[in-house]
């Protein structure tokens, strides 16, 4: 089988033509010989199944970023057979070099001009016979989201997968310097690549005006991430409701007469056990999808790189800049990616406080547990500012570690960036992302969610003397829990939370010994809404999930490191949750 490398800097569409090739068949994992995960996928071309790899956006095959470096790694360790150079079409005089280093190692290519539709609006020409002529490759012009050229580049494809050519390993030492490279690009271009005289005005100048400005910027932020909340709740709380009332129905209707002629204990085991656990996390897959949609359209349109300009000022007080701050949007979905994602900085110390503060943000498997007790506790009108406010605590409590540990974690580091153009996002290209990040967040929780439901029955139906494991438990931990407010019975669920918090609601559910309809209401009869909320608290701070810190001591390369984020974060939310419950709890 031929393998594809797919290599291209960020913001090129790059993992939008791979989703685009692969449809939703990717995996991640780590790469051969190297410590690396790498998405990859098998496509059929030519007549033949081809893997294509899709390497980490970088900038330059010769610089020193660790994204740089792995890419390099790869290249010289896996025989390729061919590689898709991805460029923007509208900055080739910046990304052009990138290309030119890339054809110089040997392998062969094919040029992907993608984002022609945005070039063609900038009124952009560009000479792709001359261009191709004058790099030595076969070249395309595309654009992902509209699919424009779709059938040139499907017919370039095919003749690479049918080229009868030997594997090739890169040849590093051919790769030219950044400054030789962007020499040898000025001299491809001249002739084939021209810019208007001026740019046309374009409504993203005025909005940038306003959107982009110091403090209306930052008003308008707040405004936007608001009514994302709001336009979670508003359309998937409906489709959540009658997911959970068709469950039930199953349930009561199947499931329970397809177990009655079991033994009491194994049906006690599936019903109150596997199906409660599992049923109450899936009630939360249509939330999860509508903030993945309206996430999505906010990152494709542009939107969130100028987030990170307008917080790359108050970044650079904590000792980070923008970059963090896009990795701490980035850990709102998932926070292990955006761990990852810290390899784009050079410095190690700045990836060491980025990585510090990423846990704290508010991911999915958390966002399910802040949604549940909003949704419980206060009425539709105000739990979307509830949900925000948790947004708002998340962001201050890194804010927070960041100011403790930036004089130890210092870093002086450059930081450049490039603001895209605004881009209209394709209605299919973000459903196909949403229903990908749901399917990968009940993936990869699936295993964790069985295994913790049953270890959650086991220990609340186990007994030693006259109490369960569970209230064992719950004892042994109530020093230390009875001050924030948290009741015994929560101790088993938070210890399992641990492991991944996917696990939580369905705990409670095996805890409590009700459906996932009827969570809501055990939770009101043995919560009051101050314990409730110091519960939540300690769960957004607390260790996010044992797969966070499997990669925070991966990209660290340091067990001590990692200790110091665990325990730092532990004892953070602990202390937060004393001062919030003591106080909250003599007011009300």
């Amino acid at each position: 089988m031929k393998r594809f490398a797919l290599i291209g800097q960020p913001n090129t569409g790059k993992s939008s033509l791979f989703n685009r090739l692969t449809g939703l068949s990717q995996r991640v994992g780590n790469w051969p010989g190297l410590t690396v995960e790498l998405a990859h996928a098998k496509l059929l071309l030519g007549g033949q199944m081809v893997e294509l790899v899709d390497l980490p956006g970088i900038h330059d095959l010769s610089g020193y970023t660790e994204d740089e470096a792995v890419v390099r790694d790869v290249l010289s360790a896996t025989a390729f057979d061919a590689q898709l150079i991805v460029l923007n079409a509208a900055q080739l005089d910046r990304q052009l070099p990138l290309a030119i280093q890339a054809i110089a190692t040997g392998i062969p290519a094919l040029v992907v001009l993608n984002m022609a539709d945005e070039a063609e609006l900038l009124g952009i020409d560009i000479n792709t016979q001359q261009l191709a002529a004058k790099l030595g490759a076969p070249l395309v012009l595309v654009s992902s989201k509209r699919m424009q050229g779709w059938d040139a580049f499907k017919k370039g494809l095919d003749s690479l997968a049918r080229t009868p050519q030997p594997a090739v390993n890169a040849r590093l030492d051919a790769i030219a310097d950044t400054r030789t490279a962007q020499n040898h690009a000025r001299q491809a271009l001249a002739g084939s690549w021209h810019l208007p005289p001026t740019l046309p005005a374009r409504l993203s100048h005025r909005l940038d005006h306003y959107l982009m400005h110091p403090l209306l910027g930052l008003v308008l932020f707040v405004l936007i991430m608001a009514l994302v909340f709001n336009g979670t709740y508003l359309l998937g709380g409906p489709l959540q409701d009658g997911l959970g009332s068709a469950l039930d129905w199953l349930k009561n209707h199947w499931l329970a007469a397809a177990v009655s002629p079991l033994p009491t204990w194994l049906q006690s085991l599936l019903l109150d056990g596997v199906w409660q656990g599992l049923s109450t996390v899936l009630t939360f897959a249509p939330i999860l999808f509508v903030f993945f949609v309206l996430m999505a359209l906010v990152e494709d349109s542009g939107y969130l790189a100028r987030a990170a300009y307008l917080t790359d000022a108050l970044m650079s007080r904590l000792g980070l800049d923008g970059r963090a701050f896009v990795m701490q949007l980035m850990g709102f979905g998932c926070n292990v990616p955006a761990i990852m994602g810290t390899r784009v900085m050079r410095e190690k110390k700045q990836r060491l406080l980025s990585m510090l503060i990423i846990p704290f943000s508010l991911c999915s498997a958390r966002l399910q547990v802040v949604v549940f007790f909003a949704s419980t506790l206060f009425s539709p009108a105000v739990a979307p500012w509830v949900l925000m406010a948790f947004y708002v605590v998340s962001i201050a409590v890194a804010i927070l570690t960041a100011l403790v540990f930036k004089h130890k974690y210092c870093a002086s580091e450059a930081y450049l960036m490039e603001v895209p153009p605004y881009r209209l996002p394709g209605f299919k290209h973000v459903l196909t992302r949403a229903y990908g990040e749901v399917r990968a967040f009940f993936e990869l929780a699936s295993t964790f969610i069985l295994l913790g439901v049953v270890l959650v029955w086991l220990m609340t139906h186990i007994y030693l003397g006259e109490h369960t494991l569970a209230d064992h438990l719950g004892t042994l931990l109530s020093p230390v829990l009875d001050p924030i407010g948290i009741r015994h019975e929560l101790a088993i669920a938070l210890l399992f939370g641990f492991v991944a918090k996917e696990i939580l609601l369905g705990s409670l559910a095996v805890i409590y010994g009700v459906s996932d309809a009827g969570l809501a209401g055990a939770v009101m009869q043995h919560l009051d809404w101050v314990s409730a909320m110091s519960f939540v608290l300690f769960t957004l701070i607390y260790v996010p999930c044992l797969s966070t810190v499997a990669a925070i001591r991966r990209e660290s390369h340091s067990l001590s490191f990692t200790a110091l984020s665990v325990s730092w974060s532990v004892a953070l939310a602990w202390v937060l949750c004393l001062v919030f419950y003591q106080i909250t709890s003599r007011l009300v």
